[in-house]
Parts: C-alpha cells; sequence; structure tokens
C-alpha cells in the first residue's frame, strides 16, 4: 500500500503540478500580465520555504538513520527506495524548497524589471523540478510493485544455508524477491535427503522394541499396517523438518519475513 501511494503521488505530482506549472509559465510567455504587489507572494514562499526545511530535515536524518542500520549510502538507500514514505517527503520537500527559492527569485526580477517574464520562466522551472520529482518517485515504487530479485550475494547466502543442513540433499528454482520495508520473500523447491530422514526418525524409536514388534507378526496384513503407520510418522516429521528450516532461516536472515518451501 506504501507503494501504491506513492505511485499515486508521483502521477499526481507530474499531472497536477508539473501541468499547471508549465501552463502558468507558457501563458506568461505569450501574454504579458501586470506587475501587482508582492508582498503577501513574500510571506507565503517564505512561510513555506521554512516550514518545508525542517521536515526536508527530519526525512535527511530518518533516511541516513536507514541507511546506517541497513550499511549502505545515503544515496544507495534513496535509490532502492525501501522506505517510499520517507523517500516521497524528501523528493517534494527539496522540490518545494528548491521551487520556493526560485519563485521569490522570479518575483524579485519581475518586480525590479516590471516584467512578468522572469516569473513565467520560474514557473517553467519549477515544473520541471516537479516533473523531476514525480519520475523518481515513480522510478523508486514501480520496481517494488512488478516484484525485484536481491542482490545475488545475499541470494547465495540464503542458499548456502538452506543446502548446509544435513536433511536437504539439493534445491532447485529458487526466487528472493524484494517486497520493500526490508522484507525478503523467498521460494525454493527442495529435495529431501530420505535416508537421513529415516536416520533421524529411526533415532527417536526403540529398534529392539521395533525388531520384537515385527517377529511377531504372522501375517503380510500386520506388516502392511506397520509400514503404513510408520511412513505416516516420518510424513509428520519431514513436515517438522521443513518447518525447522522456515525457522532456521528466519533467524540467521531476519529480512527474510515470507519463507515458501516446496517438495520437489
Amino acid at each position: 500500500m506504501q507503494y501504491i501511494s506513492s505511485l499515486i503521488s508521483g502521477v499526481a505530482i507530474f499531472c497536477v503540478g508539473t501541468g499547471f506549472s508549465f501552463y502558468h509559465g507558457i501563458s506568461g510567455l505569450l501574454h504579458e500580465t501586470p506587475i501587482e504587489d508582492y508582498t503577501w507572494a513574500y510571506i507565503v514562499l517564505g512561510g513555506s520555504f521554512f516550514f518545508e526545511s525542517i521536515t526536508l530535515a527530519m526525512a535527511v536524518i530518518s533516511i541516513r538513520r536507514s541507511a546506517k542500520e541497513t550499511g549502505v549510502s545515503f544515496l544507495k538507500y534513496v535509490q532502492s527506495g525501501q522506505d517510499p514514505c520517507v523517500n516521497v517527503v524528501l523528493f517534494e520537500d527539496t522540490a518545494a524548497v528548491c521551487g520556493a527559492a526560485v519563485a521569490a527569485a522570479c518575483i524579485a526580477l519581475t518586480a525590479y524589471l516590471q516584467t512578468s517574464m522572469p516569473d513565467a520562466v520560474g514557473s517553467l522551472l519549477v515544473g520541471c523540478m516537479l516533473a523531476a520529482v514525480s519520475t523518481l518517485i515513480i522510478h523508486t515504487s514501480v520496481p517494488a510493485l512488478v516484484g525485484r530479485s536481491i542482490k545475488l550475494d545475499q541470494l547465495d547466502k540464503i542458499n548456502a544455508e538452506l543446502e548446509s543442513d544435513s536433511i536437504i540433499k539439493s534445491i532447485h528454482d529458487v526466487k528472493g524477491i524484494d517486497m520493500g520495508s526490508n522484507m525478503i520473500r523467498y521460494k525454493a523447491e527442495i529435495d529431501i535427503n530420505g535416508r537421513e530422514l529415516s536416520r533421524l526418525y529411526l533415532e527417536t524409536k526403540d529398534l529392539n522394541a521395533l525388531i520384537v514388534e515385527v517377529q511377531k507378526f504372522n501375517s503380510i496384513d500386520e506388516l502392511q499396517e506397520f509400514i503404513l503407520h510408520h511412513g505416516e510418522n516420518i510424513v509428520d516429521m519431514m513436515g517438522d523438518e521443513i518447518d525447522r528450516l522456515e525457522k532456521k532461516l528466519s533467524s540467521k536472515f531476519p529480512k527474510v519475513r515470507h519463507i515458501d518451501l516446496e517438495l520437489e
């Protein structure tokens, strides 16, 4: 939902913000407008610059903290789009602060030169900034919505941890999907080592008692019932082993929140 909201925000900025800025700028270039008192414009721009600077500083501090926790640089964390909400605030407030400064400078030139051309040019510049911001927001939101693979070295570490378990013979069709917000979905088809599973099962039984039980069989039906009973127990144990493997991966790799292990 965070990525969907970010995508909607990016599209809205592009359609509304960029559209109106370009419309005002082009209209100002084509039709000269009368010069008015810009006192309230300076007050509004100054207040906007002040408050947007505060939220921008908070977003920068939050991103720096998160980037340090994940062990990547500030720029790489922003490009990865791990936290879409903070990224939207960062991009929007950066555009707002820069836009307020550009607008104030262009209005000052308009008042000084007594022509509306600088104001029109300023609107076009603000429109370009908003277009760039909306593009960045969309660029960081779309990959998470369609699903993106985790880094190969990270996937190799998870695979190695799974293959190192004695119960696993081999793994196939492995997928590691970055779901955003520091969450990873891991899926793999596993081939269980039947001999190792049977050995683990037999360790839970008294083999001498089993021999005595088998020696008392007088018919095929009794032997069949014995095999069916222990076969069902082995299948139950296999399910327990898969649960153990999933917990093992979750403990070793906290970011892996969704694990899907399928029998081949």
